[in-house]
């Protein structure tokens, strides 16, 4: 068998020139200019295990992979010597795994089981050609759904995935954001093989007030912010991955505090009440109607208005999910976790969030799981079981269930108001922060100002839909849904700063904003604004003695990452770089995990929606966790690779009760602006 797959190898390397690559022998002298082909090569592999995902292999590099490679004939290809790829073999021969379009998901054991299998096959391979003819092997054998789970986190987390870019999961599942109307019309397009743009709208009706924040719930590039934040720092990592994840729960608080209060700033925009957290003695007021289908054809299930939870068979009962929440209000009050061996865990300190982060989700990380159990992951599936609790009628869950929907939901952002509420109340049991804490020594703030309009409009977006719908080659119809989304026009933060010290001092600018105003128009103080606070922006800037002038343009932001290509533009730009043996130019799209730069800031409404605007300049030396951070012009803020950019916990200085907000109204380092943003209902057709 061996031979055979020697001879497979070397018939795929030699049928390597005909597809658009150079022989690569050639290139011996030249590293870098095989290392130029190699990544062209290696985004073209992931594009085609992707594109057409529920069909067989399009390419035949890829398909002549899938039909005579034997995973397990060279073991020596595999760091752990062929452990993991004997137990998937072994699933697949025994016909354990799930049957290809079932529908699967990450929060359920057996579906996330199956789909790791797979990614630790990926983890283990020691260079592409194996980890691509895996990826091919088991791709045309397993469930697509997992596929593509295995896939996505094995691009992230392998050396083997550095620099690639992922196309955008809504182009490969994306019946997930497209309801079932456009769908059919889509489905006539095919039919008749009429190339068709498809206009798409929000799904949900008038007279429901929550449709004036789909808008930001159903945007796709949001729940591909949500899907990339949970394939980057996953709650069943293991260390034994390669890599230990630093701050993994304070990440988790921290993202899920952002989209709540970003929401709730939306609906302030919107003249909405700010949401209530869910309450498991009342009813839940807001139902949803997802209006979309499987791809199987099976709707997403609705829920009515004004349900009372339910317990669901097989989950966790909902007094036992209140009674793991009472278990960490005590922990809390008490101030330590007890770990599984009764060991006291300290968590009043401003490392304690990183704990109970991952108690609270219950990630491998959680120091005891038995005890506190997985209130996170098991409220998401309750909640997106209530349609059917009992399995009476074969229901699949709910968007809740999907990390690709459960942003839509408004019962996401009840929920995590809940689960924010806990780590408020651990926040609040820290001392706040002192003036001495907080001054940097000679530094001040003069003045802060806001270049060009805070104003957001809605341009029309086209997706494209080439996995829409099986077809064969020949037959391929061009069809993609135009849909509106939120932006906004170019603005910069201007800000000088004096250095009155003799000395260069190295600085960290913070830059946060929130709703100075609830929906009933009365002012929040500065304790409860400063817990709505939205991050905007974070730097390092090396301050010159005498005057400095900071611009930070919206562009830059460290909590934002741009839009994803669309997969027809990733291939094309695949293709040309391979077919002149040019570079392949995506750095800009290769960390995914912040909101899309066009999502930076709230809608805001036509009168202008008030926002305090603050600027804190902290000591940049004791705050940086790298090097060379002022020289970056961009850094995710959550850091890369299992690794924080910023020693501070995230929100600092905003992160702590404040009792008395003259400490920072007294300290020089610290401005605050109100400012405005619009939306005049401008809406911007691109064709």
């Amino acid at each position: 068998m061996k031979v055979l797959v020697l001879f497979a190898l070397v018939a795929a390397a030699a049928a390597l020139p005909e597809l658009g690559l150079k022989d690569l022998a050639g290139y011996q002298g030249d590293e870098a200019a095989a290392a130029v082909v190699a990544l062209a090569q290696r985004q073209r592999d992931i594009n085609y295990l992707l594109y057409k995902v529920f069909e067989p292999l399009r390419d035949e590099r890829l398909k002549t992979f899938a039909d005579t490679f034997d995973p397990e004939a060279d073991v020596s290809r595999y760091a752990d010597g062929g452990a993991a790829v004997h137990k998937l073999m072994g699933e697949l021969r025994a016909e354990r795994l799930q049957k290809k379009g079932r529908v699967v998901t990450a929060l359920t054991t057996r579906d996330r089981e199956e789909a790791l299998m797979l990614f630790e096959v990926l983890m283990q391979c020691q260079d592409w050609d194996t980890a691509v003819a895996n990826a091919a092997y088991f791709r045309e054998r397993m469930n697509e759904g997992e596929f593509i789970y295995a896939g996505y986190a094995a691009v992230k987390h392998s050396p083997l995935g550095e620099r690639l870019v992922l196309p955008p999961v809504y182009e490969i599942v994306p019946h997930f954001f497209i309801d079932s109307r456009v769908m059919m019309d889509a489905y006539k397009a095919k039919m008749t093989g009429t190339p068709a743009m498809i206009k798409m709208g929000f799904r949900t009706t008038k007279k429901n007030p929550e449709q004036k924040v789909a808008y930001f719930a159903e945007d796709i590039g949001l729940s591909s912010h949500y899907v990339n934040w949970h394939m980057e720092y996953p709650f069943w990592w293991k260390d034994t991955y390669g890599r230990h994840i630093e701050r993994k729960g304070e990440i988790f608080f921290w993202i899920h505090h952002q989209l709540t209060n970003r929401f709730d700033a939306e609906r302030i925009s919107n003249h909405l009440k700010i949401s209530e957290p869910i309450r498991e003695d009342k009813p839940l007021k807001e139902g949803y109607a997802p209006q979309i289908s499987y791809k199987n054809g099976v709707a997403f299930p609705s829920r009515p208005d004004d349900v009372m939870l339910v317990d669901v068979d097989g989950l966790p009962m909902i007094r036992e999910l209140v009674q793991l929440e009472s278990r960490i209000r005590d922990a809390i009050d008490h101030g330590y976790i007890i770990g599984k061996d009764g060991s006291i865990i300290d968590i009043r300190n401003e490392r304690g969030v990183a704990i109970l982060g991952d108690v609270i989700e219950s990630s491998l990380y959680s120091p005891n799981p038995e005890y506190y159990g997985s209130l996170n992951n098991m409220a998401h599936k309750v909640i997106a079981r209530q349609a059917d609790p009992h399995g009476k009628y074969g229901m699949p869950p709910n968007v809740m269930e999907h990390y690709m929907g459960a942003t839509r939901d408004p019962s996401f952002y009840k929920l995590h108001k809940r689960i924010d509420n806990l780590f408020r109340k651990h926040k609040d049991s820290l001392p706040p922060y002192t003036k001495e804490e907080l001054v940097l020594p000679g530094v001040a703030i003069g003045n802060v100002a806001i270049d060009g309009p805070l104003e957001t409009y809605l341009e029309d977006y086209e997706i494209i839909l080439p996995n829409l719908f099986e077809d064969r080659a020949e037959t391929e119809v061009e069809i993609s849904a135009m849909m509106p989304r939120l932006r906004h026009k170019d603005f910069s933060v201007n800000i000088d700063v004096v250095n009155n010290n003799e000395a260069e001092v190295l600085a960290t600018v913070r830059i946060m904003a929130w709703p100075l105003r609830d929906a009933n128009g009365a002012e929040l103080s500065f304790d409860e604004g400063r817990w709505h606070a939205i991050e905007l922006d974070k730097s390092w800037k090396k301050l010159a003695p005498g005057e400095n002038h900071i611009v930070r343009k919206c562009t830059e932001a460290s909590v934002t990452v741009p839009d994803v290509p669309s997969m027809k533009t990733l291939m094309a730009m695949t293709e040309e770089a391979l077919a002149g043996g040019t570079e392949l130019h995506l750095e800009q799209f290769e960390s995914a995990t912040g909101l899309p730069n066009r999502l930076l800031i709230p809608k805001g409404n036509a009168a202008g929606v008030e926002f305090m605007l603050v600027v804190a300049v902290t000591d940049g030396a004791a705050d940086a966790a790298i090097e060379g951070l002022p020289t970056m012009t961009k850094y995710h803020h959550l850091g890369v690779k299992g690794v924080s950019p910023d020693r501070k916990p995230l929100g600092y200085p905003l992160d702590r009760r404040v009792p008395d907000e003259r400490v920072f109204r007294e300290i020089p380092n610290f401005k605050e602006a109100i400012v405005k943003v619009y939306n005049y209902g401008e809406h911007i057709h691109h064709h």
